[in-house]
C-alpha cells in the first residue's frame, strides 16, 4: 500500500527510463573531460538508441544553455531514429510564445506518434535573473494555453503574463489527442509544488533517504488534494549496479578517483539551476552523509560533488537494487529515471541486469490513454514478495 494517494494506484508496473546527457558532457572519471564522451549528436543520440534497444520506457532530454545541444532540436532529430521508447523534452517556459511551443510540441508529438512526454522546467534564462513567483506564475500560464491550445477549438486566455484572444488551434493539435503529453515536473519551493499539483501529472524528485522521500510525496499529495487533483511520483536517480555490493561501492570510488573538488564546484556552478532549493538539499544530504559518502545502506551522495541537480547513486547489487526498488514502488513512486558515468555502459549494465527482472510500462494517460502499456518483460522481483 502506499502512503501517499498516486494516480496510477492499481498499476503493478514500472515506468523505467534512462537519461540522455544532450546538456552536459558526460564521463568515465567525473571532472575529468574525455573527448570521446563530450555531448554531441552522435554521442547522445547512440546512448538514446541504446536504451531503446534494451527496453526502456523513456528517456529525459534535458534543457541547459551553458553546455550541450538545444532539447527540441535533438528530439526531433532522433525521433524518427525511436522504435518504442517515449521521449521526455525538457521545455523551458517562456522560451517560446505558447502558441508557437503548442504548435512545436504537436509537430514532434506527430512525429513521434505519441510518444511525447514533457518535462516542465522553469528556471531562469541564460543571462537573467526573476523572482521565483513570477517565474513559477509564468509556467503556470504557459502550461493552462497548452491545455487550451491542445483541447479546445480556440486559445482565450487572460492572464498576468499573456493575453491571448480567439486564437485558432486548429494547426496545434497533438497526436495525442486526449489533453496532449503528459506533463513532469521537479520542483522544491511551496511555488513549485503548487504549479505541479494543479498542472501537472508526475511529480519528479532527487533522491534523499527513504524517509524524506516519503515526506515529501504527503507534502505533495496534500496540495493535490486541494487542487482535487491526484498525482503520480517519479524519482530521478543515478544507478551503480553490479554483481556485488563489493564491485558496486570500488566503481562508485573509481569514477571520483580523480576528481578535483574546485573544478567540481565550477561544473555545478554553471548550471543555471545551481541555486536552486532542490539544489541546496542534495548538498546538505552529501554533508550529511558518513565518511564514505552514504546517507542510507546503498544510497550514494559522492556524483553530487561534480554536477548540479540529482547527486545520489543507487550502489549495490543486483538483489539489493532490485529490493530498494521495490519499497519506493510500495510508497508510491511509479516513475523512475536512471542514469550512470559513462552512460552508454551503464546503460548495458543496467539494461541487462535490472531490467529484465521488472515488469514494465509507460505511465497511462490523465484522460484514458495508456501507450506502450503492455509489459515488456516479465515481472521478476515477484519471487520477493
Amino acid at each position: 500500500m502506499s502512503v501517499v494517494p498516486v494516480k496510477s494506484q492499481d498499476l503493478d508496473a514500472l515506468e523505467v527510463s534512462w537519461f540522455a546527457p544532450i546538456c552536459s558532457d558526460d564521463y568515465q572519471f567525473l571532472g575529468v573531460p574525455d573527448g570521446t564522451l563530450r555531448s554531441n549528436w552522435e554521442h547522445t543520440s547512440d546512448i538514446l538508441l541504446n536504451a531503446d534497444k534494451h527496453g526502456f520506457r523513456n528517456i529525459l532530454c534535458p534543457s541547459s544553455y551553458q553546455v550541450g545541444q538545444d532539447t527540441l532540436t535533438f528530439a526531433s532529430a532522433v525521433a524518427p531514429l525511436t522504435k518504442n521508447i517515449n521521449l521526455l523534452a525538457a521545455i523551458r517556459c517562456g522560451e517560446l510564445h505558447p502558441a508557437m511551443l503548442a504548435r512545436t510540441v504537436a509537430t514532434l508529438d506527430h512525429i513521434l506518434k505519441g510518444r511525447l512526454t514533457l518535462n516542465i522546467i522553469s528556471s531562469d534564462f541564460p543571462g537573467q535573473s526573476e523572482d521565483s513567483k513570477y517565474r513559477y506564475q509564468r509556467s503556470k500560464e504557459v502550461v493552462e494555453i497548452l491545455r487550451q491550445a491542445w483541447t479546445q477549438d480556440e486559445i482565450n486566455y487572460d492572464g498576468q503574463i499573456y493575453q491571448l484572444k480567439g486564437l485558432s488551434t486548429d494547426p496545434v493539435r497533438p497526436y495525442q489527442q486526449n489533453g496532449g503529453p503528459l506533463l513532469y515536473f521537479g520542483g522544491y519551493s511551496p511555488d513549485a509544488i503548487e504549479l505541479c499539483a494543479s498542472e501537472c501529472d508526475v511529480y519528479l524528485m532527487w533522491p534523499e533517504t527513504e524517509d524524506n522521500i516519503a515526506l515529501r510525496m504527503r507534502n505533495v499529495a496534500e496540495v493535490a488534494e486541494r487542487h482535487n487533483r491526484v498525482l503520480d511520483y517519479g524519482l530521478r536517480v543515478h544507478m551503480i549496479v553490479r554483481d556485488t555490493e563489493q564491485e558496486a561501492k570500488e566503481y562508485a570510488e573509481y569514477i571520483v578517483s580523480k576528481l578535483d573538488d574546485g573544478i567540481g564546484q565550477t561544473i555545478k556552478n554553471r548550471a543555471l539551476d545551481s541555486t536552486s532549493l532542490g539544489v541546496s538539499l542534495q548538498s546538505d544530504q552529501r554533508n550529511n552523509s558518513d565518511q564514505f559518502g552514504y546517507t542510507e545502506p546503498n544510497l550514494w551522495t559522492g556524483v553530487g560533488r561534480a554536477r548540479s541537480g540529482c547527486g545520489a547513486a543507487l550502489v549495490g547489487s543486483v538483489d539489493q537494487v532490485l529490493s530498494k526498488i521495490e519499497r519506493y514502488q510500495k510508497m508510491g513512486i511509479r516513475s523512475f529515471i536512471f542514469s550512470g558515468y559513462p552512460h552508454k555502459d551503464e546503460c548495458d549494465i543496467v539494461g541487462t541486469k535490472i531490467i529484465p527482472e521488472l515488469k514494465t510500462c509507460s505511465l497511462p494517460h490523465e484522460y484514458g490513454r495508456v501507450p506502450n502499456s503492455v509489459p515488456a518483460t516479465p515481472l521478476g522481483v515477484g519471487e520477493r514478495k
